[in-house]
C-alpha cells in the first residue's frame, strides 16, 4: 500500500467492523479457495492517493483461478480477457478509437491515476458475491467518502447497481459522476455501450487542467 493511504487505512483496520471483517477472512483463507491471494487484495491503494484523478468502482473480484489481482476489471496479462472488459475495450473503441492496453492487466490505468476499486475486495472460488455482507461495504463507502473529502474535481465512474448505490457519497457540484450499467454481457446493451465515459471523462480532466487518461 502507497505510504498517502497509511492514515486512513489505519483509522479503518482500528474500528471494530474491521476487526470482525479480518477475522472472518484469516478464517476463509485458512479453510477454503479465496480470490486474490492476500498479497494483492489491497493492490488498489498501490495507486498514490495524490495521484488519483479517476475511480472506477466495480462489483467483487473475479472467482475464477488466475484471474483476480486486486484491481477492478483487471486481469494478468497471461489470463484471458474476461467478458466485461472485453465489452469495456469495445466501448473505448466506439467512444475513442482505440483502446492502449493489448492485454488484461489495467496497470497502465493505475500508473495514470485511475484507483481501480471493487465495492467488495475478496471472494471465494467459484461463488461470485459470496462475501458480500461482511464489512466490505462499510470499508469502501468509507474509502469513497474520504475521496471525496481529500480530493479535489475527481470523476468517479460507477457502473452496475452496487456501484451506482455509492453515488449518494459523492459531491457532485466538485467531482463529475458517470453511471450506467455494468458492463457484464448480461446489462452491457441496456446502456454501458454508447455512455462514452471515456472523453466525457477526458473532457472533464483536460477542462481541470489535468492530463487525459490514454485509455
Amino acid at each position: 500500500m502507497h505510504e498517502s493511504w497509511k492514515p486512513f487505512l489505519k483509522s479503518e483496520f482500528d474500528k471494530p467492523y474491521f476487526k470482525e471483517l479480518s477475522e472472518f477472512l484469516h478464517q476463509e483463507y485458512e479453510t477454503k479457495t479465496i480470490f486474490p491471494k492476500k498479497s494483492l487484495v489491497f493492490s488498489a491503494f498501490t495507486t498514490d492517493l495524490n495521484e488519483v484523478k479517476v475511480v472506477i468502482l466495480g462489483q467483487d473480484p473475479y472467482h475464477t483461478p488466475g484471474a483476480a489481482e486486486g484491481l477492478a476489471f483487471s486481469v494478468p496479462n497471461s489470463q484471458p480477457i474476461p467478458p466485461s472488459l472485453i465489452n469495456i475495450y469495445k466501448e473505448i473503441d466506439n467512444d475513442i478509437g482505440h483502446h492502449a492496453n493489448p492485454r488484461g492487466s489495467l496497470k497502465n490505468w493505475q500508473k495514470q491515476g485511475v484507483l481501480l476499486l471493487n465495492t467488495v475486495l475478496t471472494v471465494e472460488a467459484h461463488k461470485a458475491g459470496s462475501h458480500r455482507g461482511k464489512g466490505w461495504e462499510t470499508f469502501t463507502t468509507a474509502t469513497i467518502e474520504y475521496l471525496n473529502q481529500t480530493r479535489p474535481h475527481l470523476v468517479f465512474i460507477l457502473w452496475g447497481r452496487d456501484a451506482r448505490n455509492k453515488k449518494s457519497l459523492i459531491d457532485t457540484t466538485k467531482h463529475l459522476v458517470l453511471e450506467s450499467p455494468h458492463p457484464s454481457p448480461l446489462s452491457a446493451h441496456a446502456g454501458f455501450f454508447g455512455n462514452h465515459h471515456f472523453t466525457r471523462c477526458n473532457d472533464f480532466l483536460k477542462s481541470h487542467g489535468m492530463e487525459e487518461i490514454n485509455w
